[in-house]
């Protein structure tokens, strides 16, 4: 990776959907990285198929799948002309699984490679994708999609990516891989693993594709050193997130505090010594509140290639977020009431959670205790080893009766929200009841929306990708961008 080369702005990969590809486009157009979403992609691509495909995207996308068949097996089973009835629900889709069906992984494979085929669709710039390392079970099967598709950066947080780097050497060969999962009661010597064999999923020739750059998404130097001595291939660099950032943080190091309010407290513990990764000699990037020109300025002066930047993109118009939930965040910034609450239980995978707070949504207390529990998309779940040596899944989100009879603990049950289905009313994609009701958003989002109305031009009530690039590379010494210049001024 040259230095040169490097993006100084990477557009963070936020919740599901909402690092669309069309923002990710529009960034890397821009001349800067441009990032999609690689969480939940499968069921995304089922429902923009259920309603309709407006525009044509995914079915165009699909055309161009390398491998025949897949593309139109999937279009058959989901594809509604015209759009299914907005009172009925969602058909759905296998749930993630540690030996999935061959649908699953065809669905897995096709939904990333359409994302990011999309995202760099006429034009050359650099495209990322952001995966959990927390969700697991989908990773394999997606990141070789992402890959048939071209992708140029894998960007992976939410936990310890050692085994990862190794991975994409071997898929870049066209190798079988392996993919350790985390099993809760499993003993010491237990070794429970997902599996995914390009050549098998190719019809017995894995077509030849090119090994992205890495980048890990770290909250510590401790961690970053350890990835970059003893991670199974080569990092390529670090994005450095500190806890303002949006999404799920970093807990914090140490016994567990909380505010007043009810916030995990962050103390000097939680912020990374630059200069220990620094000697590292790779590049990094800075994330959590840097979405100001001084702070990127600031940034590449302590060493940084740049910086990340999530929230200022979220709420912009390329975002994948629904749009009628955009432009209330939006005003709300404008009138100084948008807030975010970082609550330390809202997630099931024990991570702390930014959510924003706004009514009609799961942030409500009322709509939280009114919602009927339901695991049935099943990223976020936990496996566990049962009693006869098997795995099987449980979420703390779920049924509390039924997660108590798999053998968890009720207590970690307590606040736990539904990340899944609300991530997907975010989009627009929320799934119909059984009593008819809609599912409820869960926005999350970094403390900065409440100052994403700086990005309004006057009169203006949205905003586009191009200004907030404009906005933070304006005290920066970069070669100067022909087509980020043309899109701000047309």
């Amino acid at each position: 990776m040259s230095r040169d080369s490097l993006p100084t702005i990477i557009q963070g990969g936020m919740g599901a959907g909402i690092s669309s590809w069309l923002l990710a486009r529009a960034v890397s157009k821009a001349g800067q990285l441009g990032v999609v979403s690689g969480t939940a992609l499968d069921v995304i691509l089922a429902r923009r198929l259920q309603v309709g495909d407006p525009g044509g995207h995914m079915r165009r996308a699909l055309e161009h799948f390398p491998i025949p068949g897949v593309g139109q097996r999937i279009i058959d089973r989901y594809f509604v002309d015209g759009g299914k009835a907005a009172t009925k629900p969602f058909k759905a889709k296998p749930v993630p699984s540690e030996k999935p069906s061959k649908h699953l992984e065809e669905l897995l494979v096709a939904s990333n490679f359409v994302e990011v085929f999309l995202a760099k669709e006429g034009h050359d710039g650099p495209i990322g994708i952001n995966y959990l390392e927390k969700i697991q079970i989908p990773n394999l099967p997606s990141m070789y999609g992402a890959m048939l598709a071209g992708v140029t950066y894998i960007l992976m947080g939410a936990g310890i990516p050692r085994a990862i780097p190794g991975i994409l050497d071997l898929l870049a060969a066209g190798q079988p891989v392996e993919l350790r999962i985390d099993v809760q009661d499993a003993d010491r010597d237990d070794a429970f693993a997902t599996s995914f064999d390009p050549k098998t999923f190719c019809d017995g020739v894995a077509l030849e594709v090119t090994r992205p750059d890495f980048l890990a998404i770290v909250s510590s130097h401790t961690l970053a050193n350890m990835l970059a001595r003893k991670a199974s291939g080569k990092v390529n660099g670090f994005i450095i997130e500190y806890p303002t950032a949006g999404g799920h943080n970093a807990p914090p190091r140490g016994k567990q505090q909380l505010s007043v309010e009810g916030e995990p407290v962050y103390g000097e513990r939680d912020v990374p010594d630059l200069e220990a990764i620094k000697a590292l000699g790779l590049p990094y990037w800075l994330a959590g509140s840097y979405a100001e020109p001084e702070r990127v300025a600031e940034a590449i002066e302590q060493g940084a290639a740049g910086v990340q930047i999530g929230t200022a993109f979220a709420f912009c118009e390329e975002s994948g977020l629904e749009p009628e939930l955009r432009d209330r965040t939006v005003e709300m910034s404008r009138k100084g009431t948008a807030k975010v609450f970082t609550d330390p239980v809202a997630s099931p995978t024990g991570f702390p959670f930014k959510v924003l707070e706004m009514d009609g949504t799961q942030s409500e207390t009322t709509n939280y205790n009114e919602r009927a529990r339901i695991c049935d998309l099943g990223y976020l779940r936990h496996a566990y080893k049962k009693a006869d040596g098997k795995i099987d899944w449980r979420c703390p989100s779920e049924p509390v009766d039924d997660y108590v009879r798999k053998g968890g603990d009720i207590n970690d049950t307590v606040g736990r929200k539904c990340v899944c289905n609300g991530l997907m009313a975010n989009l627009g994609l929320g799934q119909i009841k059984r009593t008819g009701e809609l599912e409820n958003p869960l926005i999350t989002s970094g403390d900065d929306v409440a100052h994403v109305a700086r990005f309004l031009t006057p009169g203006a009530r949205s905003y586009k990708a191009v200004d907030v690039l404009a906005y933070l590379l304006r005290d920066v010494n970069t070669a100067p961008n022909d087509e980020l210049g043309k899109l701000v001024t047309s």
